[in-house]
Protein backbone atom coordinates (compact mmCIF):
# COMPACT_ATOMS: atom_id res chain seq x y z
CA UNK A 1 0.00 0.00 0.00
CA UNK A 2 1.21 3.14 -0.85
CA UNK A 3 2.57 5.39 2.27
CA UNK A 4 1.58 9.08 2.65
CA UNK A 5 2.43 11.25 5.24
CA UNK A 6 1.12 14.99 6.01
CA UNK A 7 2.84 17.50 7.93
CA UNK A 8 0.42 19.82 9.28
CA UNK A 9 -2.44 19.43 10.27
CA UNK A 10 -4.83 22.63 9.15
CA UNK A 11 -7.77 22.73 6.98
CA UNK A 12 -5.57 21.67 4.25
CA UNK A 13 -3.77 19.01 5.96
CA UNK A 14 -6.73 17.51 7.21
CA UNK A 15 -8.71 17.57 3.94
CA UNK A 16 -5.76 16.17 2.06
CA UNK A 17 -5.01 13.53 4.27
CA UNK A 18 -8.81 12.52 4.44
CA UNK A 19 -8.70 12.26 0.09
CA UNK A 20 -5.75 10.50 0.21
CA UNK A 21 -7.24 7.43 2.77
CA UNK A 22 -10.22 7.56 0.21
CA UNK A 23 -8.36 6.57 -2.75
CA UNK A 24 -6.70 4.42 -0.89
CA UNK A 25 -3.43 5.27 0.79
CA UNK A 26 -2.17 4.46 3.99
CA UNK A 27 -1.89 8.39 5.44
CA UNK A 28 -0.51 9.51 8.95
CA UNK A 29 -0.92 13.53 9.87
CA UNK A 30 1.86 14.85 12.14
CA UNK A 31 0.61 17.89 14.09
CA UNK A 32 3.10 20.11 15.86
CA UNK A 33 0.44 21.77 18.32
CA UNK A 34 -1.69 19.72 20.71
CA UNK A 35 -4.74 19.76 18.72
CA UNK A 36 -5.59 20.13 14.73
CA UNK A 37 -6.92 23.13 13.17
CA UNK A 38 -4.26 25.26 12.65
CA UNK A 39 -5.45 29.26 12.32
CA UNK A 40 -8.61 27.40 12.32
CA UNK A 41 -9.51 26.64 16.26
CA UNK A 42 -11.88 27.46 19.58
CA UNK A 43 -10.67 28.15 23.34
CA UNK A 44 -13.73 26.92 25.29
CA UNK A 45 -13.57 28.55 28.97
CA UNK A 46 -15.97 29.37 31.52
CA UNK A 47 -18.79 29.42 29.16
CA UNK A 48 -17.57 31.20 26.81
CA UNK A 49 -16.32 30.16 23.44
CA UNK A 50 -13.22 32.41 22.02
CA UNK A 51 -12.67 31.45 18.22
CA UNK A 52 -8.70 32.30 17.59
CA UNK A 53 -8.93 35.69 16.39
CA UNK A 54 -12.30 36.62 14.48
CA UNK A 55 -13.20 34.11 12.04
CA UNK A 56 -16.53 33.53 10.11
CA UNK A 57 -17.76 31.11 7.40
CA UNK A 58 -18.92 32.45 4.35
CA UNK A 59 -21.78 29.58 3.00
CA UNK A 60 -21.28 29.87 -0.30
CA UNK A 61 -17.67 29.14 -0.32
CA UNK A 62 -17.62 26.26 -3.08
CA UNK A 63 -14.88 23.99 -0.67
CA UNK A 64 -16.63 24.49 2.29
CA UNK A 65 -19.90 22.90 0.79
CA UNK A 66 -17.97 20.49 -0.46
CA UNK A 67 -15.75 19.00 2.48
CA UNK A 68 -18.35 20.23 5.50
CA UNK A 69 -21.81 18.68 6.76
CA UNK A 70 -23.45 22.15 7.50
CA UNK A 71 -26.38 21.08 9.14
CA UNK A 72 -23.96 18.91 11.83
CA UNK A 73 -21.92 22.27 12.16
CA UNK A 74 -25.43 24.20 13.57
CA UNK A 75 -24.06 27.41 11.93
CA UNK A 76 -25.42 30.71 13.30
CA UNK A 77 -25.82 33.30 11.01
CA UNK A 78 -25.13 37.25 11.08
CA UNK A 79 -27.64 39.09 9.52
CA UNK A 80 -26.62 40.84 6.16
CA UNK A 81 -24.96 44.16 6.00
CA UNK A 82 -23.02 46.35 8.33
CA UNK A 83 -23.55 48.80 11.11
CA UNK A 84 -21.80 51.70 9.86
CA UNK A 85 -20.63 53.56 13.25
CA UNK A 86 -18.57 56.68 14.28
CA UNK A 87 -18.99 59.34 17.81
CA UNK A 88 -22.70 59.66 18.09
CA UNK A 89 -23.67 57.94 15.54
CA UNK A 90 -24.89 54.37 14.12
CA UNK A 91 -26.55 53.47 10.96
CA UNK A 92 -27.81 50.53 9.25
CA UNK A 93 -26.35 49.51 5.63
CA UNK A 94 -27.54 46.27 4.04
CA UNK A 95 -28.43 44.41 1.03
CA UNK A 96 -32.25 45.25 0.74
CA UNK A 97 -32.28 41.95 -1.74
CA UNK A 98 -30.60 39.61 1.08
CA UNK A 99 -32.39 41.62 4.08
CA UNK A 100 -35.25 42.95 3.21
CA UNK A 101 -35.37 43.71 7.13
CA UNK A 102 -33.17 46.27 6.71
CA UNK A 103 -34.08 48.43 3.56
CA UNK A 104 -35.84 50.82 5.02
CA UNK A 105 -32.53 51.48 7.21
CA UNK A 106 -30.89 51.06 4.26
CA UNK A 107 -32.74 53.25 2.27
CA UNK A 108 -32.59 56.45 4.62
CA UNK A 109 -29.11 56.10 5.02
CA UNK A 110 -27.18 58.49 4.36
CA UNK A 111 -23.66 57.44 4.98
CA UNK A 112 -23.44 56.30 1.48
CA UNK A 113 -24.30 58.11 -1.43
CA UNK A 114 -28.09 57.18 -3.38
CA UNK A 115 -25.96 56.01 -6.62
CA UNK A 116 -23.70 54.13 -4.40
CA UNK A 117 -26.60 51.72 -3.16
CA UNK A 118 -27.41 51.34 -7.35
CA UNK A 119 -23.75 50.64 -8.25
CA UNK A 120 -23.47 47.97 -5.48
CA UNK A 121 -26.90 45.88 -6.63
CA UNK A 122 -25.50 46.31 -10.06
CA UNK A 123 -22.26 44.77 -8.83
CA UNK A 124 -24.00 42.24 -7.02
CA UNK A 125 -25.30 40.84 -9.85
CA UNK A 126 -22.59 41.05 -12.26
CA UNK A 127 -20.59 38.97 -9.49
CA UNK A 128 -23.20 36.44 -9.17
CA UNK A 129 -23.50 35.26 -12.37
CA UNK A 130 -19.41 35.32 -12.87
CA UNK A 131 -17.22 31.90 -12.14
CA UNK A 132 -13.99 32.03 -9.41
CA UNK A 133 -12.05 31.07 -12.49
CA UNK A 134 -13.61 33.92 -14.19
CA UNK A 135 -12.88 36.28 -11.49
CA UNK A 136 -8.87 35.17 -10.67
CA UNK A 137 -8.11 34.74 -14.46
CA UNK A 138 -9.11 38.77 -14.99
CA UNK A 139 -7.20 41.84 -15.03
CA UNK A 140 -5.86 43.00 -11.73
CA UNK A 141 -5.79 46.52 -9.52
CA UNK A 142 -6.17 47.21 -6.57
CA UNK A 143 -9.48 47.20 -4.45
CA UNK A 144 -9.69 51.41 -3.87
CA UNK A 145 -8.33 51.38 -8.31
CA UNK A 146 -11.38 48.97 -9.02
CA UNK A 147 -14.13 50.61 -7.00
CA UNK A 148 -12.61 54.17 -8.01
CA UNK A 149 -13.08 52.95 -11.74
CA UNK A 150 -16.58 51.83 -11.13
CA UNK A 151 -17.30 55.32 -9.81
CA UNK A 152 -18.20 54.35 -5.82
CA UNK A 153 -18.10 58.05 -4.30
CA UNK A 154 -15.75 58.76 -1.29
CA UNK A 155 -18.21 58.25 1.05
CA UNK A 156 -18.30 54.83 0.15
CA UNK A 157 -14.99 54.03 0.49
CA UNK A 158 -14.27 55.83 3.82
CA UNK A 159 -17.66 54.75 5.58
CA UNK A 160 -17.86 51.11 4.20
CA UNK A 161 -15.19 50.03 2.02
CA UNK A 162 -12.56 50.38 4.59
CA UNK A 163 -13.64 49.15 7.77
CA UNK A 164 -15.57 46.09 5.92
CA UNK A 165 -12.96 45.03 3.52
CA UNK A 166 -10.55 45.95 6.25
CA UNK A 167 -11.37 43.27 8.14
CA UNK A 168 -12.09 40.58 5.40
CA UNK A 169 -8.21 41.50 3.63
CA UNK A 170 -6.70 42.73 7.14
CA UNK A 171 -5.87 45.94 4.83
CA UNK A 172 -7.84 49.11 5.61
CA UNK A 173 -6.11 50.48 2.69
CA UNK A 174 -7.84 48.73 -0.05
CA UNK A 175 -4.56 47.62 -1.23
CA UNK A 176 -5.17 44.31 -1.95
CA UNK A 177 -6.10 42.76 -5.20
CA UNK A 178 -9.46 43.63 -6.65
CA UNK A 179 -9.66 39.92 -7.17
CA UNK A 180 -9.98 39.48 -3.41
CA UNK A 181 -12.88 42.04 -3.48
CA UNK A 182 -14.74 40.25 -6.16
CA UNK A 183 -14.37 36.63 -4.90
CA UNK A 184 -15.70 37.75 -1.68
CA UNK A 185 -18.44 40.32 -2.63
CA UNK A 186 -19.58 36.86 -4.68
CA UNK A 187 -19.67 34.70 -1.47
CA UNK A 188 -21.56 37.60 -0.06
CA UNK A 189 -23.82 37.83 -2.85
CA UNK A 190 -24.64 33.96 -2.60
CA UNK A 191 -24.44 32.99 0.47
CA UNK A 192 -24.64 33.92 4.03
CA UNK A 193 -21.96 35.00 6.96
CA UNK A 194 -21.54 32.08 9.92
CA UNK A 195 -20.25 30.43 12.36
CA UNK A 196 -20.80 27.02 14.15
CA UNK A 197 -22.43 26.88 17.23
CA UNK A 198 -19.49 25.35 18.92
CA UNK A 199 -17.28 28.17 17.88
CA UNK A 200 -15.02 28.21 14.43
CA UNK A 201 -12.89 25.32 15.66
CA UNK A 202 -15.78 22.68 15.05
CA UNK A 203 -14.79 23.07 11.13
CA UNK A 204 -11.67 21.35 11.99
CA UNK A 205 -13.00 18.79 14.42
CA UNK A 206 -15.09 17.87 11.71
CA UNK A 207 -12.06 17.31 8.73
CA UNK A 208 -10.40 15.35 11.77
CA UNK A 209 -13.28 13.33 12.73
CA UNK A 210 -13.80 12.58 8.97
CA UNK A 211 -10.29 11.63 8.39
CA UNK A 212 -9.86 9.36 10.99
CA UNK A 213 -12.72 7.64 9.94
CA UNK A 214 -11.10 7.10 6.61
CA UNK A 215 -8.52 5.90 8.02
CA UNK A 216 -6.01 8.66 8.60
CA UNK A 217 -3.82 8.21 11.81
CA UNK A 218 -3.41 11.78 13.36
CA UNK A 219 -0.25 12.44 15.76
CA UNK A 220 -0.80 15.72 17.74
CA UNK A 221 2.25 17.24 19.33
CA UNK A 222 4.82 15.86 16.65
CA UNK A 223 6.68 18.39 14.80
CA UNK A 224 8.07 17.40 11.22
CA UNK A 225 11.66 19.37 11.03
CA UNK A 226 13.00 18.08 8.07
CA UNK A 227 11.39 16.57 4.56
CA UNK A 228 14.13 14.98 2.06
CA UNK A 229 13.27 13.48 -1.48
CA UNK A 230 15.09 10.81 -2.91
CA UNK A 231 16.07 11.22 -6.46
CA UNK A 232 13.57 10.71 -9.35
CA UNK A 233 10.74 12.28 -10.53
CA UNK A 234 7.52 12.99 -8.19
CA UNK A 235 6.28 9.60 -8.65
CA UNK A 236 9.65 8.06 -7.51
CA UNK A 237 11.88 7.32 -5.09
CA UNK A 238 11.05 7.49 -1.16
CA UNK A 239 10.67 10.67 1.32
CA UNK A 240 12.20 10.65 4.34
CA UNK A 241 10.85 12.42 7.51
CA UNK A 242 12.16 14.18 9.91
CA UNK A 243 10.78 13.89 13.67
CA UNK A 244 12.55 15.51 16.13
CA UNK A 245 15.05 12.99 17.64
CA UNK A 246 12.80 10.19 15.34
CA UNK A 247 12.67 9.73 11.00
CA UNK A 248 10.07 8.19 9.25
CA UNK A 249 9.54 7.24 5.49
CA UNK A 250 6.71 7.27 2.98
CA UNK A 251 6.08 7.09 -0.71
CA UNK A 252 5.20 10.96 -0.58
CA UNK A 253 4.76 13.60 1.46
CA UNK A 254 2.40 16.47 1.53
CA UNK A 255 3.66 19.60 3.29
CA UNK A 256 0.82 21.49 5.15
CA UNK A 257 2.20 23.64 7.29
CA UNK A 258 2.11 27.34 7.71
CA UNK A 259 3.96 28.92 5.09
CA UNK A 260 7.31 30.03 6.63
CA UNK A 261 7.87 26.78 7.69
CA UNK A 262 6.75 24.92 4.07
CA UNK A 263 9.54 27.62 2.66
CA UNK A 264 12.01 26.19 5.16
CA UNK A 265 10.85 22.38 4.79
CA UNK A 266 10.71 22.38 0.95
CA UNK A 267 12.78 25.39 -0.34
CA UNK A 268 10.24 26.35 -2.47
CA UNK A 269 10.78 30.28 -2.55
CA UNK A 270 7.44 31.10 -4.21
CA UNK A 271 5.99 30.43 -0.85
CA UNK A 272 4.41 33.65 0.47
CA UNK A 273 6.22 34.74 3.78
CA UNK A 274 4.36 38.51 3.92
CA UNK A 275 1.93 38.71 6.34
CA UNK A 276 -1.36 40.72 7.36
CA UNK A 277 -1.46 40.17 11.12
CA UNK A 278 -4.36 41.27 13.92
CA UNK A 279 -5.43 41.44 17.21
CA UNK A 280 -8.82 40.52 18.63
CA UNK A 281 -9.82 40.73 21.97
CA UNK A 282 -12.69 39.60 23.67
CA UNK A 283 -14.53 41.30 26.33
CA UNK A 284 -18.11 40.41 28.70
CA UNK A 285 -20.98 42.70 29.60
CA UNK A 286 -23.98 42.33 31.76
CA UNK A 287 -27.27 44.53 30.64
CA UNK A 288 -29.54 45.02 27.51
CA UNK A 289 -27.25 43.88 24.22
CA UNK A 290 -26.41 46.76 22.09
CA UNK A 291 -28.59 47.44 19.36
CA UNK A 292 -26.69 45.87 16.24
CA UNK A 293 -28.10 42.74 16.94
CA UNK A 294 -26.18 40.19 14.49
CA UNK A 295 -24.93 42.66 12.10
CA UNK A 296 -21.02 44.34 12.39
CA UNK A 297 -20.02 47.20 13.53
CA UNK A 298 -17.76 48.97 11.15
CA UNK A 299 -15.70 51.77 12.84
CA UNK A 300 -15.94 54.48 10.21
CA UNK A 301 -14.06 56.90 12.63
CA UNK A 302 -10.39 57.38 12.66
CA UNK A 303 -9.48 55.58 16.09
CA UNK A 304 -10.35 52.49 17.72
CA UNK A 305 -10.83 48.53 16.81
CA UNK A 306 -11.74 48.06 12.97
CA UNK A 307 -15.03 46.24 13.72
CA UNK A 308 -16.92 45.04 17.20
CA UNK A 309 -19.27 42.03 16.90
CA UNK A 310 -21.90 41.09 19.17
CA UNK A 311 -20.69 37.12 19.11
CA UNK A 312 -23.40 36.34 21.60
CA UNK A 313 -26.28 37.59 19.52
CA UNK A 314 -25.01 35.90 16.79
CA UNK A 315 -24.30 32.61 18.51
CA UNK A 316 -26.08 32.80 22.05
CA UNK A 317 -24.06 29.36 22.54
CA UNK A 318 -21.09 31.78 22.72
CA UNK A 319 -21.53 32.42 26.12
CA UNK A 320 -23.37 31.77 29.40
CA UNK A 321 -27.00 32.73 28.86
CA UNK A 322 -26.63 35.63 31.34
CA UNK A 323 -24.26 37.55 29.78
CA UNK A 324 -22.88 38.94 26.02
CA UNK A 325 -20.06 38.42 24.44
CA UNK A 326 -18.33 41.26 22.44
CA UNK A 327 -14.98 41.04 20.36
CA UNK A 328 -13.13 43.98 18.87
CA UNK A 329 -10.72 43.59 16.35
CA UNK A 330 -7.48 45.48 15.55
CA UNK A 331 -5.58 46.05 12.57
CA UNK A 332 -2.15 45.00 12.79
CA UNK A 333 -0.54 43.29 15.54
CA UNK A 334 1.21 46.24 17.76
CA UNK A 335 3.39 45.39 21.32
CA UNK A 336 0.67 47.74 23.32
CA UNK A 337 -0.11 45.71 26.25
CA UNK A 338 -3.63 44.12 26.29
CA UNK A 339 -4.65 46.71 28.99
CA UNK A 340 -4.49 49.31 26.43
CA UNK A 341 -6.49 47.38 23.49
CA UNK A 342 -9.17 47.06 26.03
CA UNK A 343 -9.74 50.89 27.14
CA UNK A 344 -9.34 51.91 23.00
CA UNK A 345 -12.36 49.44 22.77
CA UNK A 346 -13.65 50.87 26.21
CA UNK A 347 -13.60 54.45 24.64
CA UNK A 348 -14.47 53.88 21.16
CA UNK A 349 -18.03 51.80 22.37
CA UNK A 350 -18.48 54.82 24.22
CA UNK A 351 -18.46 57.47 21.59
CA UNK A 352 -20.76 55.12 19.49
CA UNK A 353 -22.88 54.49 22.32
CA UNK A 354 -23.13 57.37 24.09
CA UNK A 355 -26.61 57.01 26.41
CA UNK A 356 -25.15 54.12 28.02
CA UNK A 357 -22.23 52.66 29.50
CA UNK A 358 -20.81 49.88 29.19
CA UNK A 359 -18.89 48.04 31.69
CA UNK A 360 -16.40 45.71 29.56
CA UNK A 361 -14.84 42.56 30.72
CA UNK A 362 -11.26 41.79 29.26
CA UNK A 363 -11.89 37.56 28.60
CA UNK A 364 -9.04 37.01 25.87
CA UNK A 365 -6.57 38.29 23.43
CA UNK A 366 -5.90 36.28 20.57
CA UNK A 367 -2.41 38.21 18.52
CA UNK A 368 -2.30 36.90 15.09
CA UNK A 369 0.64 37.51 13.27
CA UNK A 370 -0.17 35.86 10.14
CA UNK A 371 -3.19 35.83 9.56
CA UNK A 372 -3.23 35.93 6.17
CA UNK A 373 -0.39 35.95 3.70
CA UNK A 374 -0.48 39.47 1.57
CA UNK A 375 -2.64 39.45 -1.40
CA UNK A 376 -1.71 42.81 -3.30
CA UNK A 377 -2.33 43.08 -7.39
CA UNK A 378 -0.19 40.25 -9.02
CA UNK A 379 0.37 37.55 -6.17
CA UNK A 380 -1.68 35.00 -8.56
CA UNK A 381 1.23 34.59 -10.81
CA UNK A 382 3.29 34.19 -8.64
CA UNK A 383 1.79 31.58 -5.94
CA UNK A 384 3.54 28.28 -6.39
CA UNK A 385 1.86 25.05 -7.49
CA UNK A 386 1.22 21.73 -5.36
CA UNK A 387 3.81 20.38 -7.07
CA UNK A 388 6.31 22.56 -6.94
CA UNK A 389 9.19 21.13 -5.02
CA UNK A 390 11.41 18.40 -5.89
CA UNK A 391 11.09 14.69 -5.79
CA UNK A 392 7.33 13.23 -4.25
CA UNK A 393 6.76 16.17 -1.99
CA UNK A 394 3.82 18.50 -2.60
CA UNK A 395 2.37 21.24 -1.46
CA UNK A 396 -1.05 22.08 0.58
CA UNK A 397 -2.13 25.58 1.88
CA UNK A 398 -4.10 28.25 0.95
CA UNK A 399 -0.97 30.15 -0.54
CA UNK A 400 -1.02 27.85 -3.48
CA UNK A 401 -4.38 29.31 -4.07
CA UNK A 402 -5.61 32.26 -2.54
CA UNK A 403 -6.02 33.70 1.26
CA UNK A 404 -9.17 31.97 2.87
CA UNK A 405 -10.47 28.89 4.75
CA UNK A 406 -12.11 28.06 1.05
CA UNK A 407 -8.68 28.19 -0.52
CA UNK A 408 -7.27 25.96 2.26
CA UNK A 409 -9.90 23.29 1.54
CA UNK A 410 -9.38 23.52 -2.08
CA UNK A 411 -5.46 23.06 -2.22
CA UNK A 412 -5.69 20.30 0.28
CA UNK A 413 -8.04 18.72 -2.66
CA UNK A 414 -5.44 19.40 -5.48
CA UNK A 415 -2.63 17.95 -3.27
CA UNK A 416 -4.35 14.77 -2.94
CA UNK A 417 -5.04 15.12 -7.09
CA UNK A 418 -1.51 15.46 -7.20
CA UNK A 419 0.02 12.76 -5.24
CA UNK A 420 -3.08 10.11 -6.27
CA UNK A 421 -2.42 10.77 -9.82
CA UNK A 422 1.43 9.92 -9.42
CA UNK A 423 1.21 6.96 -7.09
CA UNK A 424 -2.60 5.47 -6.68
CA UNK A 425 -3.07 5.13 -10.48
Amino acid sequence: MTEVVVAGGGLAGLVAARRLAEAGAEVRLFERHGEVGGRVRSLHRDGFVFDRGFQVLFTAYPAARRELDYGALDLRRFAPGAVVARPGHRAVLSDPLGDPSGAVETLFNRDVTTLDKLRVLRLRRELAGKSPAEIFGGPDATIREYLDERGFSSRFLSNFAEPFYGGITLDRSLSTSRKAFEFTFKMLATGDIAVPAEGMGAISQQLALRAREAGVEIHTDETVTGVEAGGGDAGDGEVTVELGRETTTADAAVVATDPKQARDLTGVGSIPTEANGCVTQYYAFDGPELDAGRRILLNAGEAGPNQVVQLSSVAPEYAPDDRTLLSATFLGVADDPDEEFAARTARTLDSWYPERRLDLEPLHTARIEFAQFAQPPGVWSDLPDVGDPEGPVYLAGEYTEASSLNAAMESGRKAARAVAADHLN
